[in-house]
Order: structure tokens, then sequence, then C-alpha cells
């Protein structure tokens, strides 16, 4: 497990979320392969690998968990050859190794709901499926909690009663903006989804964006290069400037839940260079 200190008192660790390789077209939107292959690693199956590995935050003694992974058991054999899926989550074992437990994390932070964010949310015990986190608050944009648990003939690919139910009685909402803790707050952007959130943590004289899927790798750098899975693309291109552009030139961090190479890197002003990064160790692929 990778862990980066951003202050004395915040704590990042990413966990194992699951793995899954997903069609790099649909990922890159109208970019041509010809540009976008050049900037990640694609298969013989025109699939991007792209990690789902929730990020623990450790601030203030509270357990924070932003994101929740693929879960174990969640898909069909049919979804996991089709979302190229070839690791389920080990968050349990990851906790452990940490000295905690899943009771022990006092609140999710989730971006948006879909599938690969929110399957971990929930967990088979006993034939049922039960809360992953039972003592968490869990926070949910709430246009997005209302798009789960009423998705339309698009949207029901992704948000699964399978990853709400369980947890609805654990859900708080918000509009704009949660602050969790001092300095670190959920902000709706919209644009992958109409709930959809990015994540912005500012201590220690040191600033870190997770730009959730409206930038899931470094790939995605690009203004204009957004997912075909995106609901409102135009939206997901206007958050990217708001926030992105004005970001790099600060030489602020960025941290990534699906980038198969960085955890968190820093670019110069330009956004033309990689000046610092921590990278996942691969050394057991």
């Amino acid at each position: 497990m990778e862990q980066w200190k951003i202050s004395d008192d915040v704590t990042l660790t990413w966990l194992n979320g699951g793995d899954t390789h997903m069609d790099g077209g649909a990922m890159f939107g109208v970019v041509p392969k010809a540009l976008w292959s050049k900037k990640y690693p694609v298969n013989d199956r025109n699939q991007i690998e792209l990690r789902s590995d929730p990020i623990l935050i450790q601030a203030d003694g509270k357990n924070l968990l932003l994101e929740a992974g693929m879960g174990n058991d969640k898909l069909s054999e049919k979804a996991k050859k089709n979302y190229g899926m070839t690791e389920e989550s080990a968050i349990n074992t990851n906790l452990k190794e940490l000295g905690l437990t899943r009771e022990d994390i006092d609140e999710v932070l989730m971006t948006h709901m879909h599938f690969d964010h929110a399957s971990g949310l929930t967990m088979w015990q006993d034939d049922q499926l039960v809360s992953t986190f039972p003592n968490a608050i869990i926070h949910v944009q709430e246009t997005e909690w209302d798009e789960i648990r009423h998705p339309n003939i698009r949207s029901r690919n992704t948000y699964f009663e399978e990853n709400w139910k369980a947890i609805s009685g654990q859900v708080k909402t918000f509009k704009d903006e949660k602050e969790v803790l001092q300095g670190i707050r959920l902000i709706h952007t919209g644009g992958h989804s109409a709930g959809h959130c990015i994540f912005h943590i500012k201590r220690g004289g040191q600033e870190v964006w997770h730009m959730a899927d409206i930038m899931p790798t470094h790939a995605h750098q690009n203004v204009l290069w957004v997912l075909a899975y995106d609901d409102y693309p135009i939206d997901s291109i206007a958050k990217k400037q708001q926030y992105v552009l004005p970001a790099i030139e600060k030489e602020s961090w960025f941290m990534f839940y699906h980038d198969y190479k960085y955890r968190l890197l820093k670019w110069d002003s330009s956004g033309k260079e990689v000046i610092d990064s921590l990278e996942r160790d691969r050394s057991n692929e």
C-alpha cells in the first residue's frame, strides 16, 4: 500500500479496491486512438487498465474513505468479462494490515455512485447484502442519490439497487459542497453524472485535488479529453477549465482512484512535465 503525508495530521493510504479494463475509445471519447494511446497503454482488446482503489484519509482522529471500490462477488461472470475485471477488492485485508476494521471507518465520501465506485459499499453476509462500513456516515450529493434510486434507460447500466439499498439509512446528502473536516471537502460539479463531485484537501500548506471521473487518469489532463460515458460532457469541460487549469498553474497535487500508474502527481505550471509523483507499486505484476 502506498502512503503519503499531506501534513503531520493528514495521511493518505491507497487501498486495493479491484482492477478493471474498460474500452479505451469510450474512456477518451472523440479523441483519436493515435493520440490517447501515446499517453496511456492499451491492450489487444482496446481496453485500458483502470484501478478502483479507495483512498483512506486519516485526519483529526477520523478514518475517512474516499470511494468504495469494486467490492467482492458483486458482478456476474459476464459483467466481469465485459469490464475486464481481473481483481476484486482486498480492502478488508488492507485495513487489517493497518490495524483497522470495516467498523473503524467513520465517514465514506462518494464522488458519485457508478458501480465501479459504489459496489464496495455493500457486501454479502449470509446470502444478504449488508453495509460494508456499518458505522460510517456516507456522503452523497443529493442529485446523485436520487439518480441511483431512480435510474433512467441509460443509467440503469451503472446505478444498481444492490449498491444503495442496504446503506440508505447511513446516507447524508448535500447540494453544492460538503466540508467533512476543516479543509477537506466534496464539491458538486456535474459533468460525468448529474451529481458528480470532485474532492479537495487544503491542509498543512498543501493543496490536493481529486477530480474523480472528469479527469480519471493523468492522460485526461487536457480539458477537452472527456469520456464518452459522461452524461454532460460540456459540463465536464467547463469544470476542468474552472478547477484543473488553475490548480496546474499553482503546481497543486492531483490524486487518482483509477490511474494505473500514478497515485498522485504534480505538474509544472505549464502542465507539460510531471515534477513530482507517487507511483503505484507494480512489482508483483
